[in-house]
């Protein structure tokens, strides 16, 4: 257990500098952002909350159906660059992706991504906008089980797996499968950090 124990403090640094962006709003299933956003900076990632709201207001996460915590926009969307960021993550809950649907400017951020090759991870109900952003179509992906026909419907490979890696496309059915979502979203950065990738200058 020892040689185990020494190894892992190297781990914890070596994605120092990545930087993810989670797009959010209202409605967000804060389990699926909290986690992932806890799991990541504790390997060194910088994260930056984005939402379609502007910077300072305040997102209402849910614990399933019931209101729970609240969390302060960090950058609008519109003032947010793509190419600041390695890695796209879009956490679930039913209103917040569909809240997204409506917003051209995160529409346009999704598909940046999509159009860049950048890797997005997306669980739940998060797959739901990358329709929107023509990022769905010709992937194997999964999600929360009622969004299976809407996603095969928009040209999608859809399959009931904890999670699902078509190229740099991570997806997840539920906050059960964080464990599992996390730990694709490492292996993803961590093939980034090996090939010295830069995300671009900071704004």
């Amino acid at each position: 257990m020892q040689p185990a124990d020494h190894v892992e403090p190297a781990a914890t640094q070596s994605l120092q500098g990545r930087r993810v962006a989670v797009l959010m709003t209202d409605g967000v299933e804060q389990v699926e952002y909290t986690e992932p956003r806890r799991f990541l900076e504790g390997l060194g990632v910088k994260v930056i909350l984005v939402s379609p709201k502007k910077a300072g207001e305040e997102i209402q996460g849910f614990n399933h159906l019931t209101p729970d915590q609240k969390f302060k926009v960090e950058l609008s969307v519109q003032d947010a660059k793509p190419g600041d960021y390695d890695l796209l993550l879009l956490p679930g809950g039913v209103a917040n992706p569909d809240n997204l649907r409506l917003s051209p400017e995160s529409i346009a951020f999704i598909k940046a991504f999509g159009d860049e090759d950048k890797p997005i991870a997306a669980i739940c109900h998060g797959p739901w906008p990358l329709i929107d952003a023509g990022v769905a179509e010709s992937k194997h992906l999964t999600s929360w089980p009622t969004l299976q026909h809407d996603l095969r419907n928009a040209g999608a490979e859809w399959t009931d797996e904890e999670v699902v890696v078509d190229g740099k496309l991570i997806t997840s059915r539920k906050p059960d499968d964080i464990p599992a979502f996390n730990e694709a979203i490492q292996k993803q950065l961590m093939v980034l950090q090996q090939a010295g990738s830069d995300p671009g200058p900071t704004s």
